[in-house]
């Protein structure tokens, strides 16, 4: 069975940047979709940003398309998020997420999540 342990998060001033990790084991990253997703107080999941099995194929929700880029190293078996032009509405606990067929922008399709890394942007 797939695991994912986020890490990367904390601390950071409005403008700045960061990159998430999503380390896997236990299963070969090449066999799923792996998806970021964020979760602020009181708001639902939202679904960021998706790399499909290849990594060939990505896609972004708006609020953070030309500011987050995800990637993925298949040797380390781990997916990033590099986040730029950090905003105080991107603060959220970033979860990512793993699906053993193609992306999707729903919380609620995806198989395998981590426990999450905390993001705050803040003066």
């Amino acid at each position: 069975q797939l695991q994912l342990v986020e890490s990367g998060g904390g601390l950071v001033q409005p403008g700045g940047s960061l990159r998430l990790s999503c380390a896997t084991s236990g299963s070969t990253l090449s066999y799923y979709a792996i998806g970021w997703f964020r979760q602020a107080p009181g708001k639902e999941r939202e679904g960021l940003s998706c790399s499909s099995k290849s990594g060939a194929i990505t896609n972004y929700a708006d609020s953070v398309k030309g500011r987050f880029t995800i990637s993925r190293d298949t040797f380390k078996n781990t997916v990033y998020l590099q986040m730029n032009s950090l905003k105080p509405e991107d603060t959220a606990v970033y979860y990512c997420a793993a699906r053993g067929s193609g992306c999707s922008q729903y919380h609620y399709f995806m198989n395998y999540w981590g426990k999450g890394t905390l993001v705050n942007v803040s003066s």
